[in-house]
């Protein structure tokens, strides 16, 4: 019988990999194809997938649409292209150069502009992509409500909790809240309440300022687990509450962290509360490559969750614009952090089991997948910057390699010779083909 959940929880993590990597390929190969249609560049084909076609159909401007079976990427094909990775087809090409109209319409007969945009297109929709998906929930989950309204309480196993939706807080344990919107003085306030339970949280209810008992602000609480983390391994969900770490009673979230931290590796009892039950769940935390503010990584034992506040904070619709703005942000950090991280992995300061292959991030699109729609389309977004940061590489038969090909016939006013982009082209494939073999091993050997 264990078989049938396993080969169930296989078949939902190939199809939320399946459904996340063909949304990000179809929106980068469309950049290329619309892109270059805008400039002047007919499309031959626009696969999703390789390999045997399952479905195709021409549309009116003479493009081949078609689904193949291996739904693991996608290409689109231009009028003179002699594959997927846009290598010269000789032959068209000769044969195209007798019409100038037609000579204009293929890849490699259009103008340099033309086809540098084409070319770049594919990873600015996926930036695009994962701006407008970060937007789109910066709309539906809002901001933070100024000053800090309580929102939805969390069921939580501790002492007295006097507090109630709409609650505007004055103070906790003391801690006078400064503004919400100052990032740096509301975290340091919150590093400043006290270690106890219940607090008194001072609030104005109805017009009144009354101080009521509640629970510590930062409570053991589980607001989400990790995929491919020491938690996720061991069962935990979000909304867990764990009461108490080898015997130890804890019940904030920073006791919890400090129990891990010092664990230095070795297995911990975790009591965790769950609906009213309590269960026993061990798990050895896992050492993580950290980043820090100064772009450096520090090295740290986690257990793989995200911690909340004991109640949801009322939201408030931030406005399009600056939901727009907040996803730009979003992407940027990503692409910051990906390419910090890239580099110290190639210098040795952190692991390079930091880089996950196919199978990590199909398990991880599975895991997201498995906490709710929000989290796996969040994921996609993440997924969608990385795909169009890896392709500015500018590595031969990615499109950054095809971009740094433009850049030197920009300034030779040549580009390079046939023979020399088949040799470049051979090298760039046998370097991708090693990333991704590496990328597999660290899947299948890393602890």
């Amino acid at each position: 019988m264990a078989l049938i959940p396993q080969f169930g929880g296989l078949i939902w993590t190939l199809l939320a990999f399946v459904v996340a990597l063909s949304v990000i390929v179809a929106i980068h190969e469309y950049g290329h194809y619309i892109v270059g249609r805008w400039s002047g560049i007919h499309a031959d084909v626009f696969s999703l997938g390789f390999g045997p076609v399952i479905y195709s159909r021409y549309d009116k401007r003479g493009t081949k649409w078609q689904i193949a079976a291996l739904p693991f990427g996608g290409y689109v094909k231009f009028a003179g292209d002699a594959d997927a990775a846009s290598g010269k087809d000789v032959a068209a090409m000769e044969a195209a150069e007798a019409d100038p109209k037609r000579l204009r319409a293929t890849m490699h007969g259009a103008p340099l502009w033309a086809r540098a945009a084409t070319v770049a297109a594919g990873p600015v929709f996926n930036f695009a992509l994962s701006i407008l998906v970060f937007a789109a929930i910066g709309l539906s989950v809002g901001v933070p409500r100024d000053p800090m309204t309580v929102g939805e309480l969390h069921p939580l196993p501790f002492d007295q909790n006097e507090l109630v939706e709409g609650d505007e807080i004055v103070s906790i344990g003391g801690v006078t809240l400064p503004p919400v919107s100052d990032a740096t003085a509301y975290a340091d306030a919150f590093a400043s309440i006290p270690l106890d339970q219940p607090l008194p949280y001072e609030v104005n209810r109805g017009g009144d300022v009354v101080t009521v008992d509640g629970p510590y602000v930062m409570p053991s609480l589980v607001k989400q687990v990790m995929p491919q983390s020491a938690a996720y391994e061991a069962g935990l969900k979000s909304g867990d509450v764990i009461t108490s770490v080898d015997g130890a009673e804890i019940f904030a979230f920073r006791q919890l962290k400090n129990a891990v931290e010092a664990s230095e590796g070795t297995p911990l009892e975790l009591d965790i509360w769950r609906d009213g039950e309590m269960l026993d769940i061990t798990l050895r935390p896992k050492v993580t490559d950290e980043p820090q503010p100064d772009g450096s990584f520090k090295s740290q034992m986690r257990i793989g969750i995200v911690g909340g506040t004991a109640f949801d904070t009322a939201t408030t619709n931030p406005g399009v614009l600056t939901a727009l703005w907040g996803g730009v942000e979003n992407t940027g950090r990503i692409i910051s952090g990906s390419l910090s991280g890239l580099k110290h992995m190639i210098v040795g300061n952190i692991s390079t089991c930091n880089l996950s292959g196919p199978v990590g991030i199909a398990q991880t699109s599975g895991a997201m997948a498995s906490q709710g729609a929000q989290s796996f389309i969040y994921f996609i977004a993440v997924l969608s910057t990385a795909v169009g940061l890896l392709n500015l590489f500018p590595i031969p038969a990615l499109d950054g390699g095809h971009l740094v090909f433009y850049a030197y016939e920009a300034v030779t006013g040549k580009p390079p010779s046939d023979g020399a982009l088949r040799i470049l082209m051979t090298i760039g494939l046998t370097l991708v083909l090693g990333l991704m073999v590496f990328a597999l091993g660290n899947d299948l050997f890393c602890p």
